[in-house]
């Protein structure tokens, strides 16, 4: 009895022993700080070598956290492994390095996509990693705009040549440009709690990810142009709540970038978003689809396009929407839902969509007047645009369904500065190929609704209102069937 008792002891221990190097076990877990690593604390020196080695030491241990205290560290990019924690004590910074050449991109799959617009590095990055978290009370600064410009600078003195540089908006590509989070493939990741401010490109950005937390988090990204918050590429299962975000660009955007790949499963819930883009949107790149989103208790302020944005453009599948509980003041655009096809022949589909309980009020001017970085401006005379739901001819967009709407636009329209009559609605141009956004058509023929190539869409309790004259009927629709209100 006493051997199969030293033997039980033994199977005990090395069980134990196992546990303790799985990912995610809560046995065993490695705690690192700043002060272990002797990290300096100013600001000044760059610690891109200590807090590198110190996030591979906690994942060989098996994973744990690694501590930043109050202080200021400065780093390039660093790689977050399997099992580790980031966390931020209350009064840590974390300085993204202004030298252009301490971030280097992963190297990653290539896209069904060949814009290049998805730049593969950051200050933050993970490559197949599980159970990673990045929380506290601290802080993450990009420095993007300093980064920017010294990537603008070696580019025209020819040290660093950026081969897609943007010659006609005379800045880097964003390929050039690193993101604040680039965290690819993979799987149950937390960011929560923290402010996230200046990146030189994307905020925080997440590539055929799953299981994805982000919650109680300031994002102030508007340093630089192509400044989004969140952006979502080809992800499932993910929760989106309690944040504030301030972007140059888009506030949430969920993208598809692979034709087998979709977002999946997402909700994005109790946010507050001031962009100069649109607030939350789905595409532009939209090869794969969106299915089984859930958009509600949104509350929209000083942006420049739409405060809700669904497009497929790429042969995306898009089903299975819903959007509640929208707010959106002093917001250009309410609604714009487009099914293009600028990929060739690669057809898309967009159904069952419900947008209900939204309120938007649309100014006259310029929402996004205050921003440094503001939308582009629409180089046409133009009276205020309504919202459009618009497929193309041949692929009509498909059971849609707006309920209790309220939207307050400026009026003001005069026949002087353009004029779509009725009997002329069908000269507004389809734009089949042309990259989608809610001033693509030109001067539109109504000022609250305007419908095209759907089929099956439901109005009710649609309340629409002007605070001037406006000449142009309320509603306009062409090419729509099945339409109940």
């Amino acid at each position: 009895m006493a051997i199969f008792a030293t033997m039980r002891t033994c199977f005990v221990h090395f069980v134990c022993a196992m546990m303790a190097i799985l990912p995610g076990s809560t046995l065993a877990k490695v705690t690192l700080t700043s002060k272990d690593l002797h990290l300096d604390a100013s600001g000044q020196a760059l610690c891109t070598p200590q807090l590198q080695q110190g996030i591979d030491r906690i994942a060989k241990k098996g994973g744990g956290t690694l501590v930043l205290k109050a202080g200021r560290y400065l780093t390039g990019g660093l790689m977050l492994r399997s099992g580790v924690t980031l966390e931020f004590e209350e009064g840590a910074t974390l300085l993204g390095s202004t030298n252009p050449y301490d971030y280097q991109p992963m190297q990653i799959a290539q896209t069904d996509d060949q814009r290049g617009d998805n730049a593969a590095m950051a200050l933050l990055m993970a490559n197949e990693a599980e159970h990673i978290a990045i929380t506290g009370k601290g802080l993450i600064d990009g420095q993007g705009l300093q980064v920017a410009l010294n990537i603008d600078s070696l580019h025209h003195t020819g040290e660093r040549i950026d081969p897609h540089y943007n010659l006609r908006r005379q800045r880097p590509s964003e390929l050039a440009r690193p993101k604040l989070f680039f965290i690819y493939r993979s799987k149950d990741i937390t960011v929560k709690g923290l402010t996230l401010k200046s990146s030189a490109n994307w905020g925080l950005s997440f590539h055929l990810c799953q299981q994805i937390t982000l919650k109680d988090l300031n994002i102030e990204n508007r340093a630089y142009w192509n400044n989004d918050g969140i952006d979502l590429t080809d992800c499932q299962h993910v929760k989106v709540t309690d944040c504030n975000i301030n972007s140059a660009d888009d506030g949430v955007c969920l993208k598809s970038y692979h034709v087998d790949s979709e977002c999946y499963d997402i909700e994005i819930a109790h946010l507050n978003i001031c962009s100069s883009a649109s607030a939350v949107k789905f595409g532009t790149a939209s090869w794969g689809g969106f299915r089984k989103v859930y958009v509600h208790d949104i509350k929209v302020r000083d942006t420049f396009r739409s405060a809700i944005a669904i497009e497929s453009v790429d042969g995306a599948q898009i089903d299975s929407i819903l959007v509640e509980r929208i707010n959106a003041t002093n917001t250009g655009n309410p609604i714009f839902v487009r099914l293009g096809q600028r990929a060739g022949q690669r057809k898309g589909t967009i159904r069952n969509i419900t947008i209900r309980d939204l309120y938007c009020e649309v100014p006259f001017g310029r929402p996004d007047e205050a921003y440094d970085l503001r939308g582009p401006e629409v180089d046409f005379f133009h009276n205020p645009f309504p919202s459009s739901i618009c497929g193309i001819p041949g692929n009509r967009i498909e059971h849609i369904t707006l309920e209790d709407i309220n939207i307050h636009y400026p009026g003001r329209a005069t026949k002087g500065m353009a004029y779509v009559p009725l009997w002329r609605k069908h000269d507004v141009p389809e734009q089949i190929q042309k990259y989608p956004e809610f001033t693509m058509f030109g001067e539109l023929p109504a000022w609250g609704l305007y419908l095209r190539h759907i089929d099956g869409i439901t109005l009710k309790n649609i309340h629409l209102t002007l605070a001037a004259p406006d000449f142009r009927p309320m509603i306009v629709d062409e090419d729509v069937k099945n339409m109940i209100y």
